[in-house]
């Protein structure tokens, strides 16, 4: 059990037990490559320096005019120990029924902006989820993968 990271936009590739560099190739995963682009006609059209909700609704606008499936606001169940609570998590998107997407309009993101999407990948039980920063002069983004233990 482990996540892969990559990390785009001439930021560095971290490696360690489980951390490891992902493809990025559009012909890999064209479904995150969608978001992705999505993603950045916005950036080019608001530029940095709006609140996450003005970028989610912008977001959301594009999405209906690529037509990326979408859910927003999903919620999501949280297991502890076999048992569901009753406190949900709220993605930002739920795009293609297996990819979580959650923005941000930071100054800079780092391993607490990870955590809750691996945190979300865990609770949803999907394995591809995507970081948006809309925060910088250039949108940023980190596709994060879940790999589930075989056991």
């Amino acid at each position: 059990m482990g996540i892969l990271r990559y990390s785009i936009n001439g930021a560095s590739e971290m490696v360690n037990n489980n951390l490891r560099p992902s493809a990025s190739s559009a012909d890999r995963d064209p479904q995150t490559f969608a978001i992705i682009g999505a993603a950045m006609t916005v950036h080019a059209t608001l530029g940095n320096g709006f609140l996450e909700t003005v970028y989610q609704e912008a977001l959301e606008h594009e999405f209906r005019l690529r037509k990326v499936p979408y859910e927003r606001e999903k919620q999501l169940p949280v297991y502890y120990q076999g048992v569901r609570l009753q406190t949900l998590y709220r993605v930002d998107f739920f795009c293609f029924d297996s990819i979580i997407v959650e923005l941000k309009a930071l100054a800079r993101i780092g391993g607490t902006e990870e955590a809750q999407v691996i945190n979300y990948l865990r609770a949803a039980g999907v394995n591809r989820g995507l970081l948006l920063n809309f925060g910088t002069r250039s949108l940023q983004y980190n596709r994060l993968v879940w790999k589930f233990s075989s056991s």
